[in-house]
C-alpha cells in the first residue's frame, strides 16, 4: 500500500472517529451551536401506542429559526434601503435651501430631484383655469385642469403611490412613455394659491407601491411647500 492511500484512509471520517473527537472535545457544540441545526435527533421507541414527538418538535423549531433568520435578513435590507432613501431626501432638501431664486428652486425640484432620487421624471403641476395667464414657464412645470389634483390623488389624500400603471401625459409630459411607477404628493402652498402636486416617475414597475412608507415623501412635500411659500412671500425686486 502506498503512502498516499494510507493518508487518504487516515483522513476518512468514520462514526467512531467523530465520536472520539467529540469525547475529547466536550465543549465543541458550545463553541459551534450552528452545527445543531444540521443534526437529526434519534427516534426513541416507547413501545406500542406511544409516539415520540421530539423529532417533530425539533423540525418545527428549525423551520421557525429559518423563518426568523429570513425575516431578520429582510428587516436589515429594508433598513438599509430606508437609510439610503433618507439620505437622498436630505440631499434634495439641502439643494432646495441653497436656491438663489424662485426659478432656480423650481428647476431643482423638476430637474435635480430626479437625479438625487434616482428617478426618471419629476414634474411640478399646478391647476389653472383654461386660457388663464401663466406667470412662469419652466421645464418640468406643468399646468393641469381644475380638479385634476383631486382626481389624481383622491380627495384630501396627501400622497398616492402607483405600482404599475400607464402614466398620464398631462402630468409627465413627454416623459410619460418612460413611467410605469409613480408617486404623487399634494402641495398646498396657501389658501390663496391653486392646488398643486409633485409627480415622481420611474420606469421600473414597483418602484413605488401601496405598502410603501410615505413619511419621507410627506416630509419632502412639506419642505417644497414651505420653500415655495417663502419665495412667493418675498417682495418683487
Amino acid at each position: 500500500m502506498t503512502r498516499e492511500s494510507t493518508d487518504s484512509n487516515e483522513d476518512d471520517l468514520t462514526d467512531a472517529r467523530v465520536a472520539a473527537y467529540l469525547q475529547e472535545h466536550p465543549d465543541f457544540l458550545s463553541h459551534n451551536p450552528d452545527v445543531l441545526k444540521f443534526l437529526s435527533a434519534p427516534e426513541r421507541d416507547f413501545g406500542d401506542g406511544v409516539s415520540d414527538i421530539q423529532g417533530a418538535m425539533i423540525r418545527q423549531l428549525r423551520t421557525e429559526v429559518a423563518r426568523l433568520n429570513a425575516r431578520q435578513d429582510e428587516i436589515i435590507l429594508t433598513s438599509r434601503a430606508n437609510l439610503n432613501t433618507q439620505s437622498r431626501v436630505h440631499e434634495c432638501v439641502v439643494a432646495l435651501l441653497a436656491a438663489r431664486s424662485f426659478e432656480q428652486a423650481i428647476q431643482i425640484v423638476t430637474t435635480d430631484f430626479a437625479v438625487m432620487l434616482d428617478l426618471d421624471v419629476v414634474t411640478l403641476c399646478i391647476e389653472t383655469e383654461e386660457n388663464a395667464t401663466v406667470p412662469l414657464r419652466l421645464p418640468g412645470l406643468r399646468m393641469l385642469a381644475v380638479g385634476a389634483v383631486d382626481a389624481t390623488l383622491g380627495e384630501n389624500k396627501k400622497v398616492h403611490l402607483r405600482s404599475d400603471v400607464p402614466a398620464d401625459p398631462e402630468i409627465f409630459g413627454g416623459g410619460a412613455t418612460l413611467v410605469r411607477s409613480a408617486a404623487f404628493i399634494r402641495l398646498k402652498i396657501s389658501d390663496y394659491t391653486p392646488p398643486a402636486l409633485i409627480a415622481f416617475g420611474a420606469r421600473r414597475p414597483g418602484k413605488f407601491h401601496a405598502g410603501q412608507g410615505t413619511e419621507l415623501l410627506n416630509f419632502l412635500g412639506k419642505v417644497v411647500e414651505h420653500d415655495i411659500r417663502l419665495w412667493l412671500s418675498r417682495p418683487s425686486e
